[in-house]
């Protein structure tokens, strides 16, 4: 980029020594330059402005490259939310669906320093109560003179009947007990109340069992996918108590010929710090007495934004080229549903359509552009041709329509990337919802494009046009289809 030239690169006290030099040539009897003069502090008076002057001056060739790039069609982009997966926990176990609702409000705690950071859930997420339909044991492959899958009578799991040994007599790694679910539970938190007997799994410290929770994903036969363990209350399943699992996307597999959506406790290898650590294996397998499946909540995407619907954003007075501006900014790119309303009379005006120019837009279409940094909506101008007649650039709102916007969203920017636990605030309640939490962080929030950032950005754009000629436009174009996820960019060319 070519240097931007300074028109005038005079400062404060270069005006005040240029004026004094010349105070002999136009007044020779002022011979006192001091500063405690009167005449010398008018000069330095002056000086001040001519150096506000002189700055508003220089600016003119950067507001000339930016009304450039403007003609170009160059926008500033608009921040991008940060996303967090937040779990909401339920007071106790339900026997009915929950909802959580799209567009639920949850923020970060507000202080006397720090206002709350809102977000916003993106989909509605049902809370299904789990419908335990199989459980059954598997020993490990390399033992396989044993029957390789073991049935467990589910009726006596659910009321309390006998015992059953989990896995083989002396548990091996890779030995598992399933469960299986008629429900998909993708995102749950699985409450598992199992009732054993007392020091069945002998052998191991109960603060580090050897096992490790999984649900089944895609339809291969190895596809499992490990759980994170909120709580285990069985020492290692030998004692009665709950386990609390949070499950990640599960995919409906075929296992022993029941097609379900299943969840395990495989027994693991041991590594050489976890001996370390002093986890050792089982010497006798744990005794199940009972088994009662819940669900305790869900983890649901959210983003960092605010959800407004139905702003009046004033009155049309029929005239081309009419600006309206959003009460909050900046906006965030716009989804379904976001548009510009035009009602008369409480009656639609037709449907308006957002567009990025006017350059191809015709007296009867309905369209406006929208500048997602500043908020400003603007309706089709009318220009005088060449020939005299004067042609608009889209349609005209009638007089004295309202001009509503549906819906849009607000928010994004980095303040919005949070550390783990700090979305802990139910803006509103929701019926048996007890708390909520984010168990990740929120990441991918960028501010809104600066200026000197556009400036930086214009010439690969221009250069480019959105077409990829050459390793540095395929390195440009990607860094923005994914500025929140690429960082570095590098085109590697395939040798001759």
């Amino acid at each position: 980029m070519l240097p931007v030239p300074q028109l005038d690169d005079r400062h404060f006290q270069e005006i005040v020594d240029e004026a004094k030099k010349r105070i002999p040539h136009y007044c020779e009897e002022w011979t006192d330059h001091n500063v405690s003069d009167p005449g010398v502090t008018m000069i330095e008076l002056f000086a001040w402005m001519m150096d506000m002057v002189l700055y508003r001056v220089n600016q003119v060739p950067n507001l000339h490259y930016i009304k450039m790039l403007d003609m170009f069609g160059l926008k500033l982009q608009p921040p991008e939310p940060a996303r967090a997966p937040v779990t909401f926990w339920l007071s106790a176990p339900q026997a009915k669906t929950v909802l959580l609702p799209a567009g639920t409000e949850i923020a970060t705690t507000q202080t006397e320093t720090e206002k709350a950071i809102v977000f916003t859930t993106e989909s509605d997420f049902l809370v299904n109560p789990p419908k335990l339909e199989v459980v059954m044991s598997a020993v490990a492959t390399q033992q396989a003179h044993q029957k390789q899958f073991i049935y467990h009578n589910l009726r006596h799991l659910t009321k309390g009947g006998d015992e059953i040994e989990i896995y083989t007599a002396v548990p091996q790694v890779d030995d598992c007990l399933y469960f299986g679910f008629s429900e998909d539970l993708s995102h749950h938190i699985l409450s598992l109340t199992l009732d054993f007997s007392s020091a069945g799994g002998a052998g191991i410290d109960p603060t580090l069992p050897p096992y490790v929770w999984e649900v089944a994903q895609g339809r291969q036969r190895d596809q499992w996918v490990r759980c994170d363990i909120d709580m285990d209350s069985t020492r290692g399943f030998n004692e009665s108590g709950r386990i609390q699992i949070h499950l990640p996307q599960m995919n409906r597999r075929r296992l022993n010929e029941q097609t379900l959506y299943w969840v395990r406790a495989r027994v693991k290898g041991i590594s050489p710090l976890e001996q370390r650590q002093g986890m050792r294996s089982y010497q006798s397998t744990p005794r199940l007495k009972q088994a009662l499946a819940h669900a305790r909540g869900g983890t649901v995407w959210a983003r960092h934004m605010q959800t407004l619907t139905n702003e009046l954003l004033g009155k049309s007075d029929g005239t081309p080229g009419q600006r309206f501006r959003t009460r909050l900014q900046p906006v965030l790119a716009r989804e379904a549903g976001e548009v510009v309303r035009v009602e008369l009379g409480g009656t639609p005006a037709g449907r308006w359509q957002e567009i990025t120019d006017f350059a191809g837009s015709a007296a009867a279409d309905n369209h406006y552009t929208f500048d997602s940094v500043s908020g400003e909506i603007r309706f089709g101008p009318a220009i005088r041709q060449r020939d005299g007649m004067i042609r608009r650039f889209g349609a005209i709102p009638p007089r004295g329509a309202n001009i509503i916007l549906q819906r849009y969203r607000v928010g994004g920017g980095i303040n919005g990337n949070v550390d783990t636990g700090a979305i802990n605030t139910l803006k509103s309640g929701i019926p048996f919802v007890d708390r909520v939490l984010n168990r990740e962080p929120a990441r991918g929030g960028l501010d809104a494009e600066t200026i000197e950032q556009a400036m930086m950005r214009a010439p690969s754009l221009i250069r480019s046009r959105d077409r990829a000629m050459s390793s540095d436009d395929f390195e440009f174009l990607t860094r923005q289809a994914l500025p929140a996820k690429v960082g570095r960019v590098r085109a590697l060319q395939a040798r001759p």
